[in-house]
């Protein structure tokens, strides 16, 4: 069971106790105690993730009291044994997998079995038990086999969770869409917590302020992961997550800091505020044994096939960047934007991506990517003004992806971003100094979940960029998610959005549909 909301702004206090489900044998063993009977220790939801097609990662984090105050999450320090199901049936008539992991209070009591020896492009459903107490029930579903040529992709898109900014309504409806599989583009939690949200209500203290540790970390984690339409979200689809900057801190570059005063500018401070907050991302995430960080190193550049019809190769554009030029923010006159030494990826992440261009098969070759790759001038007229945080800071790296992209032929390169609150379709190209240059490739930019409340449809500024950019097609303002449909001729972007965040129970709706046809990198609407 979830922690609601209001509860929660009423009390602050730890979830209600589990219903039990079903009364089938269970491998139990004893070698680990149970926790202590004080309440149900899945408040934080279950997950699954990275589908391959044999095998799935699943999660659960245990904890009691999710809110306590030292991120222990009421649970005792000591090993605890979780047993998990996973079975072809929601009933769990036809079990396939039947076994048991330890959670230890080093990683916070997280659980993340990789279950191996699936069947490819099946669904599953499974769960979590231990002692008396029986977690909620999960769907997950494998990918196709690689050599398989499936009719069609269905996934949705996602980024910015700002739990203070609305209600995540729109996980409500992403739960309940037919989707393969859900991609995370980052800023799944915000750093910084406030006193009162933007509906007035005076928030806990132990939310107030900036997030620098492990405990403060696992405790953010809990208020987002304890609302009932993200659990609701994670137990309907497996996830590929990523991060951004929110994560660690806005607007991070490599060891850098963006903090105005010390000690967070400290590389070495800096770096072990970045380890804190990749475990405690590690701990909540659906994420595999090959992400699981190194003090403040996480590998999460990493490529998932399905099958000959796409390959979804998530990105990194934090971790190992280089700073952002011209001190960050926005110009019209940086001219260290163009310099060539500076980078989004680093030098071997980037390899890595060029080479997958060169040997990838598939049809559409999809990056997850976290701030906008296409330029986003925000000046009609001659000047070009951006901001220098997304891709536009680093035009010599973007050129060279996207020419890359184009010289090794990718048959269709679609990118898919989060970051800018924002929806936009718009068409890539090789130099957008140059008025020819062709375009290679398109981006779509999925809105926020809650980030910068209500929001709006076509914004003044969304005229004015839609009035710069000739080659930007969409623009609008609303929250919500991004849905696509990918098959053999054509990509589908439904861009689902929500008329308001900040009550619960709004309605969704699919403001517009825009296209891109096999082999032709061009947008047009639906």
């Amino acid at each position: 069971m979830t922690v609601s909301r209001r509860r929660f702004l009423a009390a602050g206090g730890a979830g209600s106790a589990a219903v039990l489900l079903g009364t089938g044998a269970w491998d139990a063993s004893t070698t680990y105690a149970a926790p202590a009977a004080a309440g149900n220790p899945f408040t934080l939801g279950v997950a699954s993730g990275d589908p391959q097609y044999e095998s799935v990662v699943l999660w659960t984090r245990l904890a009691t009291d999710p809110f306590a105050v030292d991120g222990k999450g009421g649970m005792p320090g000591r090993n605890v044994r979780v047993q998990y199901e996973v079975a072809l049936d929601e009933h769990f008539r036809y079990v396939v997998r039947r076994d048991s992991v330890i959670a230890t209070p080093e990683l916070g009591h997280s659980v993340h079995p990789e279950i191996r020896g699936l069947l490819p492009d099946h669904v599953y459903y499974y769960r979590f038990r231990t002692g008396n107490q029986v977690s909620a029930i999960g769907r997950t579903r494998t990918t196709p086999h690689p050599f398989a040529s499936p009719r069609q992709l269905r996934f949705a898109f996602a980024s910015c969770n700002a739990w203070q900014d609305g209600f995540f309504t729109a996980y409500d409806h992403m739960a309940t869409e037919d989707l393969d599989l859900v991609v995370h583009l980052g800023d799944y939690l915000y750093e910084s917590g406030v006193k009162t949200n933007r509906r007035g209500v005076v928030t806990d203290p132990r939310f107030h302020g900036e997030t620098f540790d492990l405990a403060r970390y696992r405790l953010q984690y809990s208020l987002y992961k304890t609302e009932a339409p993200l659990q609701a979200a994670h137990a309907a689809h497996p996830w590929i997550h990523t991060i951004d900057d929110h994560e660690v801190e806005n607007n991070w570059a490599g060891d850098l800091s963006q903090a105005d005063t010390e000690p967070d500018q400290d590389p070495v401070v800096f770096r072990a505020r970045r380890a804190d907050a990749f475990q405690a991302m590690y701990e909540n995430m659906p994420l595999r044994h090959d992400q699981m960080p190194s003090g403040p190193a996480v590998r999460l550049h990493r490529r998932l096939p399905y099958g000959r019809l796409a390959d979804i190769t998530m990105l990194d554009t934090r971790q190992y960047r280089s700073d952002q030029p011209c001190g960050d923010g926005d110009s019209s006159t940086c001219t260290d934007r163009f310099n060539p030494d500076n980078t989004m990826l680093g030098g071997k992440q980037r390899a890595w991506l060029l080479d997958g261009f060169q040997r990838s098969n598939a049809r559409w070759q999809i990056l997850g990517n976290q701030a906008p790759m296409g330029q986003t001038d925000w000046t009609p007229g001659p000047e070009t003004r951006v901001w220098l945080d997304p891709w536009d800071g680093y035009v010599a790296e973007r050129n060279k992806v996207l020419g890359a992209a184009q010289d090794s032929g990718v048959r269709n390169l679609v990118v898919i971003t989060g970051d800018r609150h924002q929806n936009y379709a718009l068409e890539l190209k090789r130099d957008y100094d140059a008025p020819e240059s062709a375009a290679v490739g398109t981006e779509f930019v999925g809105t926020s979940i809650t980030s910068g409340g209500d929001g709006a449809d076509l914004t003044d500024q969304g005229k004015q960029f839609l009035a710069a950019n000739p080659h930007l097609k969409f623009f609008n303002s609303q929250r919500g998610y991004v849905r696509v449909t990918v098959d053999q001729k054509q990509w589908r972007s439904d861009f689902r959005v929500l008329p308001y965040v900040q009550t619960p129970g709004a309605t969704i709706s699919t403001r517009a549909t825009y296209i891109v046809e096999d082999r032709n990198p061009h947008v047009h609407s639906a």
